[in-house]
C-alpha cells in the first residue's frame, strides 16, 4: 500500500481521509502493526485508484516490461467490439486502452460516462463515427480528440471494414467509477 500512495505523492492523512479512516489505523496497518477487514481494504484501494488485487498482491512488476500484443489482457466488450488493456498495473497516472470495432460494431447502444478524467480516443485504421453528448463525429485513421470522460459518449464503426482506436484516460478511472453508466443523449 505504500508504494501505491508514494506513486501517487498521497499524504498519509490524504488517503485515511478518503477512506473514512483514521491516520493511525492506516500507518499501523502500512508498517505491518495491524490486519484490515476487507471493507477497510476496499474503501484504502478505491482511494488509491487500485484493484483490492493490486493492493494485496505483493508480487513486484517491472516498469518496462513488453506487453505483447497476444497477450494483452481483454475486457467484457459489447456489440462486435474487443478491449484490450495495454497499460498494467499498478496504474500510475494515465490508462490505455485498444478497441477493434467489427464492422456495424460499438460500445454499446447507449451513450455512457465514466469518472472525470481528461481522455484522448485516436483512430489507428478504419473509420469511427464518435457520438459526443449531443454531437456526432466522423473520425478517421490518424484523427484524434479530446474530452472529459464524464461527457457521454459512444463509439460505432459505420464503415465496411474492421477499426481499431486507443483510448488514453489521465489520471486513471478509480475502479469504483461507474464505467459503463448509461446516458440518454441530450438530443
Amino acid at each position: 500500500m505504500r508504494s501505491f500512495r508514494k506513486l501517487r505523492r498521497m499524504p498519509l492523512r490524504a488517503l485515511a481521509e478518503a477512506a473514512g479512516l483514521s491516520p493511525s489505523f492506516v500507518s499501523q496497518f502500512e508498517n505491518g502493526l495491524t490486519n484490515a477487514s476487507i471493507g477497510s481494504l476496499r474503501r484504502l484501494a478505491d482511494s488509491l485508484g487500485v484493484s483490492l488485487a493490486d493492493l494485496v498482491d505483493s508480487e513486484t512488476r517491472p516498469a518496462n516490461t513488453v506487453l505483447r500484443r497476444e497477450d494483452r489482457p481483454t475486457l467484457p466488450s459489447s456489440d462486435g467490439a474487443r478491449k484490450f488493456v495495454i497499460t498494467q498495473p499498478p496504474l500510475r497516472h494515465v490508462e490505455v486502452y485498444v478497441s477493434e470495432f467489427a464492422p456495424g460494431g460499438s460500445t454499446g447502444s447507449e451513450q455512457y460516462a465514466h469518472g472525470e478524467a481528461q481522455e484522448v480516443l485516436l483512430v489507428l485504421r478504419g473509420e469511427v463515427t464518435l457520438h459526443l453528448d449531443d454531437q456526432e463525429l466522423r473520425l478517421h485513421p490518424g484523427d484524434s480528440i479530446e474530452y472529459l470522460s464524464s461527457t457521454p459518449h459512444r463509439v460505432v464503426n459505420r464503415g465496411d471494414t474492421e477499426a481499431e482506436v486507443l483510448w488514453v484516460t489521465s489520471p486513471p478511472t478509480p475502479e469504483h467509477a461507474p464505467v459503463t453508466t448509461p446516458v440518454a443523449p441530450t438530443r
